[in-house]
């Protein structure tokens, strides 16, 4: 490697194919460290790339592959599947889950992981209702689930008593996120249709999820009950995204149900276990360490810091050490979907756990550590990963080439928000929809702290020392908080559906915007005559060609086609003798345009006004 001078300092220089692989969030004293160089100097050649950073700042992916492109390096980021293996590999743990990594004979059958799509209002958790004969949906807000639950139900197949695992995934799109993840511990998707709908955006959109994440589908025709229900256009409109009916010839199982009446649903059971034993080989090792996935967490009042997990291998049993994410603990207690205590759990099985440290974020994996000393340490090295590649993420790029704009123009209007709810994949769910709003680059949206539970006195301080809105989704600040915040003028809003806080999130930051103005014509009037005035200069005699010309409108003079003059203004205009305000389409009039007299005969005089214009 050669050592370049690039604004006067020297830096060891890659020759274009040199890989260079940094995490997320990493800084560029971690980049100097991996390419044996000065991290001053590559401040330095940050700077004259337009860029300004401090050495141990975190720096995002676009602001790397800048700087790899000017060194010659080719900068990969580390994924986070990557970054979680080395981390787990220097604690002597295995994370492999597949049946790849396990010794045949150790293999065992595990019922199927099953998650419920579909478009909002069509009738999922109605369905997982009937399935599970528990009245779900009576306590959802607006008929939309607003928080995933985990439940398992049994039916005898073919004589033999078989388990099936649900994950009830949201309906609405603001729930993309927890969608996608849903999937991803997923080994069958049930796509809800309504009949007498048929296929909507969100069905396409759960659709494209279930088959990203390669997972079969079974279709079930919801609401054949109703009036104007046609199962078999459900049919014929799911055809052109590659789902076709057996009964045309696919591969893909149709079952028609009414959730309401408890129809066709142990005909939609059966079509879930033979597509399971068709399509795929659903085992797992029970005689390991457990691993899998946090699907909802909450901060319980009696309890603390709960998780609802899913093991997809090995056996969780009471008194292991856990982590998840960045929460650790040893396992108090062990609960099912019915809150009853069990001792442990297998493949494939949900259960709520307690005894964590904390509150993970739904999606995180949750493995079984050795002990309480390396869970916490894993957590530790988890939650410094977790904030460096947070503040990359939050971290603004400015250029030099901007930088005197943005001074001149001032500061960028911020609004901060700090989101509180009551399970983690709202929350996440909440602060993916509202990162995602767009209105321009004008005014910016930061989320500076997010958590679960009640709205807490630091909550409060945060926000008056950083000028935030507490968004409360489902939770509350009581007693001496809300007082607290009351008193010092702290906005707390509180949302139980999710798309009112997108939606008004998003208002907010609309009346933030400086007002945009729009161009109106009023009028024009083409010059006949033109008087010369000792008092008043020249005085244009015209007529009105179209609208009306009013005194104090600003007006445009065109020639021939061609502007000459701008954002003159009318100073008089009279009809006869008569000082008048407008004078309409056909009339003639007398107009005095102030200090400008370059007046030739047949000038167009348009006038116009700068109205504000309504954002979209």
């Amino acid at each position: 490697m050669q050592a370049p001078t690039i604004g006067g300092v020297s830096v060891p220089r890659g020759d274009g194919t040199t890989v260079v692989r940094v995490r997320q969030g990493a800084s560029l004293t971690d980049f100097a460290d991996r390419i044996n160089a000065n991290p001053a100097s590559l401040v330095t050649v940050l700077f004259h790339l337009g860029e300004m950073a401090t050495a141990t700042q975190s720096l995002d992916e676009d602001t790397f592959k800048l700087l790899g492109a000017e060194l010659g390096y080719d900068i990969r980021m580390v994924s986070p599947e990557e970054e979680e293996r080395e981390l787990f590999d220097s604690f002597n743990i295995n994370l492999e889950i597949g049946i790849e990594a396990e010794d045949e004979d150790d293999l065992e059958a595990r019922p199927p992981v099953v998650t419920v799509m579909g478009h909002v209002d069509h009738g999922k958790t109605k369905l997982l209702d009937a399935i599970r004969n528990e009245n779900v949906v009576a306590g959802e807000h607006g008929g939309i689930t607003q928080h995933i639950g985990a439940y398992q139900i049994h039916k005898e197949h073919e004589g033999v008593d078989r388990a099936i695992t649900f994950i009830d995934t949201p309906g609405h799109e603001a729930f993309t996120a927890m969608r996608a993840r849903g999937a991803k511990v997923t080994d069958i998707a049930i796509l809800v249709v309504a009949a007498d709908d048929g296929v909507m955006p969100q069905t396409i959109e759960a659709l494209n999820h279930a088959q990203a994440a390669d997972v079969p589908i079974v279709v079930a025709v919801n609401k054949i009950d109703v009036e104007g229900a046609n199962p078999s256009k459900v049919r014929q409109q799911l055809t052109e995204y590659n789902l076709v009916a057996e009964e045309y010839g696919g591969e893909t199982m149709f079952v028609d149900v009414s959730a309401k009446q408890g129809l066709g649903i142990e005909d939609l059971l059966e079509a879930v276990l033979l597509t399971a034993d068709a399509a795929l080989d659903l085992r797992a090792n029970p005689d390991r360490d457990a691993r899998g996935v946090a699907i909802e967490a909450n901060l319980d009042k009696g309890r603390g810091a709960t998780a609802t997990v899913l093991v997809q291998s090995g056996t969780l049993t009471v008194g292991d050490a856990i982590v998840t994410g960045s929460a650790y603990g040893r396992v108090r207690a062990l609960l099912d979907e019915h809150g009853k205590p069990v001792t442990e759990a297998g493949p494939s099985r949900p259960v709520q756990v307690l005894g964590l440290s904390s509150v993970p974020r739904a999606g995180d994996t949750f493995v079984v550590a050795p002990d309480d000393r390396t869970a916490r340490q894993i957590a530790e090295r988890r939650e410094a990963a977790d904030r460096q590649a947070a503040l990359a993420k939050a971290r603004k790029r400015i250029s030099l080439e901007d930088l005197n704009a943005a001074l001149a123009a001032g500061k960028v209007d911020t609004l901060n928000l700090i989101l509180k709810g009551d399970v983690s994949g709202s929350v996440e769910a909440l602060e993916d929809a509202l990162l995602q709003i767009d209105v321009g680059d004008d005014v910016d949206l930061r989320i500076i702290d997010r958590g679960v539970g009640a709205i807490t006195m630091n909550n409060i301080n945060l926000a008056m020392a950083s000028n935030a809105i507490i968004i409360g989704f489902n939770v509350r600040a009581e007693g001496q908080n809300a007082d607290y915040a009351e008193r010092e003028g702290v906005e707390i809003r509180y949302y139980s559906v999710i798309y009112q806080a997108i939606e008004e999130v998003e208002a907010a930051l609309k009346g933030m915007l400086k007002p945009e103005f729009e161009e109106v014509e009023l009028g024009t009037a083409e010059i006949r005559e033109i008087f010369r005035s000792s008092k008043f200069g020249n005085i244009a005699g015209s007529i009105v060609r179209s609208g009306e010309i009013r005194r104090g409108a600003r007006a445009r003079i065109t020639r021939h086609g061609v502007v000459v003059a701008e954002n003159v203004e009318v100073a008089g205009l009279r009809r006869f003798k008569d000082d008048v305000v407008e004078v309409r389409e056909g009339y003639e009039c007398g107009i005095n345009l102030g200090s400008f007299n370059d007046l030739q005969l047949g000038d167009l005089i348009a006038t116009y006004e700068l109205r504000e214009k309504p954002r979209a």
